[in-house]
């Protein structure tokens, strides 16, 4: 039986932005948009008139914009929402996720010219609604105690074990909950390949940072990885860690044509494998598609252990499914005990000793 279409509203106020992503979803024999709205109160009125099972956002818009329109939307329904946002508006973008959009796809510089890869990924992003589970906003996730200086881990100490995470579509709200859940003094270091449109991975890594007791940045090539650091791969470049001298660095290299996925969490799993072995510690989070598997298995051979997002909680299934029938997950589990794992292994007793 053919399942039937998703149903979209489409939310701008730029007549030109409406009819080109119109245009975009139509070539999808899975999709129909059924309205289009130039404001957020238009929009409250054809969500109710309507009920579409998906929304395209923009967020400023007269009259009532889309930041308000989410608060509103949400407390009522919870309706999957994708933001459209130019290049220039990261902020924007990132408090959008906190209020409850899904996820968010940058805007081409100029409308009319709209590329195909743009085309595709907002459709494909469109039809991953179908199947998400509604994750709690960070603000009404349960806290951990705050950190009240990010100062207690020495400077230059080699981190203890690693920390690699894999996340896509529904990353960066798990990504928040997981960071807010790190203890001061964290021993460890964490590095994280989150797919995401360049230019947003800086200012995502600057809101980690505001929230998370360690110290989070983008990472940078050469970077000396230290312990209560986190680095948050740049989105378009491939990120890896080495040993050299006994200390960890990375390599930011634009990606090869053999990358599937960019940034490539296989890519780091594998490296992570073999500077740190058996102190190696994966984590795959929601998101679509396969990648990190091929990593992961590599990090179990190595002695290290593998922790997956359960379908309970993840946006979307893809990654942490696909590790989870390859079997390569040493434990499968909901996003918030995966960051209480993540930040127990503080407390675990981990040599500094190489692998």
């Amino acid at each position: 039986m053919t399942a039937p279409k998703l149903r979209v509203l489409v939310v701008d106020d730029s007549r030109v932005v409406r009819h080109v992503i119109t245009d975009a979803l139509s070539s999808s024999n899975e999709i129909q948009v059924v309205g289009h709205a130039s404001n957020g109160e238009q929009a409250l009125r054809m969500v109710a008139e309507l009920d579409p099972d998906a929304i395209t956002l923009d967020l400023e818009m007269p009259k009532m914009g889309g930041f308000t329109f989410l608060r509103l939307l949400l407390a009522r329904r919870s309706t999957p929402v994708i933001v459209l946002s130019s290049h220039d508006a990261t902020d924007n973008v990132f408090k959008a996720l906190d209020l409850g959009a899904v996820d968010f796809i940058a805007k081409p510089p100029d409308p009319l010219l709209s590329p195909e890869p743009f085309r595709t990924e907002l459709a494909q992003k469109l039809l991953l609604t179908r199947h998400l589970v509604r994750q709690p906003r960070p603000s009404e996730l349960p806290p951990r105690a705050a950190a009240s200086s990010k100062d207690h881990t020495p400077p230059s100490v080699p981190p203890r074990f690693l920390v690699v995470i894999a996340s896509s579509t529904g990353g960066p709200t798990a990504l928040l909950h997981l960071f807010s859940r790190l203890p001061p003094s964290y021993p460890g270091a964490i590095l994280v390949a989150q797919h995401m449109a360049p230019n947003f991975t800086r200012t995502f890594a600057e809101r980690l940072d505001r929230i998370a007791a360690v110290t989070v940045r983008e990472a940078v090539e050469g970077d000396l990885v230290l312990a209560g650091r986190a680095y948050v791969c740049p989105g378009g470049s491939c990120m890896t860690v080495r040993k050299v001298n006994g200390y960890p660095l990375l390599d930011v290299r634009p990606p090869d044509t053999s990358d599937r996925y960019v940034p490539s969490a296989n890519k780091l799993f594998s490296s992570a494998a073999d500077a740190f072995g058996s102190r190696s510690h994966a984590v795959i989070l929601t998101g679509m598609a396969d990648d990190g598997v091929i990593g992961a298995s590599q990090i179990r051979r190595a002695g290290g252990t593998v922790l997956v997002e359960s379908e309970d909680t993840a946006v979307v299934y893809g990654m942490p499914g696909a590790a989870v029938r390859a079997g390569v997950a040493s434990r499968v589990l909901p996003l918030q005990q995966i960051a209480d794992a993540v930040a127990d292994l503080a407390g675990q007793r981990a040599t500094l000793v190489d692998p």
